[in-house]
């Protein structure tokens, strides 16, 4: 294995977690809640996946980066393929689809088993279940079901009201985009709003000038001056096969490529002072979702500049949620509001429960551009959600003599 984890044997977990499942009668205990959920999202209309446990880990770390790898129980086949116990189960779910006969037609899964993660001192195998939602173009419609669905989850397991957290990364992509920035700082500030880096402190950062002295790569920076992505990573991979090396201090190419590009544009001036105002008056926009909306509107109308279309879709999602009886005056809406993972593209959403809101119940959002990763020739819209059921079964109180239904309790409260 390539962790110095404890010893596993995944198997036997596999078939328990199966048998309290399928097993009768299911009078107590996990099999309580094992039937109201699975039995809501078969009523909903999703059909249940079983994504194989061993999993390709290059799509885990292409995804997420090699920080995941301290956490992944990996391995090696006969052939030098990379493995891993899945270390959740959106990306296999997403892999399945992409290899069945339904690829590009709208398709719903869910599933409900064990996941394999390092996690300090807590057990590494664990449960998760969830909702992964394929191909579906009405995308308001999609994202408000994931959020009623998702609530629905949490009154499997006997909550009754929880808060509702929501904010959508394409709001912030739409606005980056308008203020036409340079590209090296789209890239790098669309991936310091999704993996919740200090956004705010590197913003700040950007519109300081660069101090005077000679870079030891001064000659590298120059020659990419102007340049894009492509032409960086085309001069960075010639100048490392000069040197005979495919990476260096851990970093591959297109990662080193991004950093000259960065450094390159940062020498060529700071972030305009307009645009820091802008960014900073939009990410402090929070509240319920109608008045987050007024003040988008505001913002855009005060800048001149085009956030039409990604206002008009959230503004639409909150109609959707409305009429799935989802009480939107109590959620609430942050444009700051991220979950802290890369391929998310739009709807983000988690659910606290009111006396222990530091880890989330539910969590979920829209994800466009992961199928296409994950090798789609064109993208293919996707949203869903996982719900962490060992947190879920430490404070829910299912109740067994409960017949399982597939009408969710939609009451929210504001964080």
């Amino acid at each position: 294995m390539g962790c110095a984890q404890p010893p596993w044997n995944p198997l036997p977990g596999y078939l328990d977690v199966e048998m309290s499942l399928t097993a009768a009668p299911r009078a107590t205990g996990s099999a309580a809640w094992a039937d109201a959920l699975l039995l809501s999202f078969a009523q909903a209309g999703y059909s249940r996946a079983e994504p194989g446990i061993l999993q390709p880990a290059e799509p885990f770390l292409d995804l997420s980066g090699e920080d995941i790898r301290k956490s992944l129980y990996l391995t090696t086949d006969a052939s030098g393929e990379e493995l891993c116990l899945r270390p959740d189960l959106t990306i296999p779910v997403a892999r399945d689809y992409l290899a069945s006969a339904q690829v590009g037609q709208p398709a719903g899964f869910s599933y409900l088993g064990p996941v394999f993660r390092y996690r300090g001192g807590q057990p590494s195998e664990f449960l998760q279940a969830g909702i992964e939602s394929f191909g579906r173009q009405d995308r308001p419609a999609a994202d408000a079901e994931m959020l009623a669905l998702a609530l629905e989850a949490t009154s499997a397991f006997g909550l009754t009201e929880v808060e509702i957290r929501t904010g959508d990364v394409a709001l912030f992509t739409a606005l980056i985009d308008a203020l036409d920035l340079y590209p090296v700082w789209r890239r790098r500030l669309i991936k310091d709003f999704n993996r919740k880096i200090s956004l705010a402190q590197d913003i700040e950062r950007l519109t300081l000038a660069t101090a005077p002295g000679r870079n030891e790569y001064e000659g590298v920076l120059a020659a990419l001056a102007g340049s894009d992505r492509k032409a960086a990573l085309a001069l960075v991979t010639d100048l490392m096969s000069i040197a005979g090396t495919t990476n260096v201090g851990g970093r591959s190419v297109s990662e080193i490529a991004d950093r000259f590009l960065e450094q390159s544009t940062l020498k060529g001036g700071a972030l305009p002072r307009d645009a820091l105002s802008t960014i900073k008056r939009f990410l402090a926009i929070a509240g319920d979702p109608d008045d987050a909306i007024a003040q988008l509107r505001a913002l855009a109308d005060d800048t001149k500049l085009d956030l039409t279309a990604a206002i008009d879709a959230f503004e639409s999602r909150v109609g959707f949620m409305a009429a799935r009886g989802v009480e939107t005056r109590l959620t609430r809406f942050s444009t700051s509001f991220g979950r802290g993972i890369d391929y998310y593209t739009g709807f983000e959403f988690e659910l606290h429960a009111k006396s222990n809101g530091i880890e989330p119940l539910v969590a979920g959002g829209r994800y466009d551009g992961l199928l296409k990763r994950l090798g789609s020739p064109t993208a293919i819209p996707a949203v869903g959600f996982s719900v962490w059921v060992e947190t879920l079964a430490n404070i829910g109180k299912p109740d067994a003599n409960k017949p399982a239904t597939n009408k969710p309790s939609t009451k929210g409260s504001v964080s």
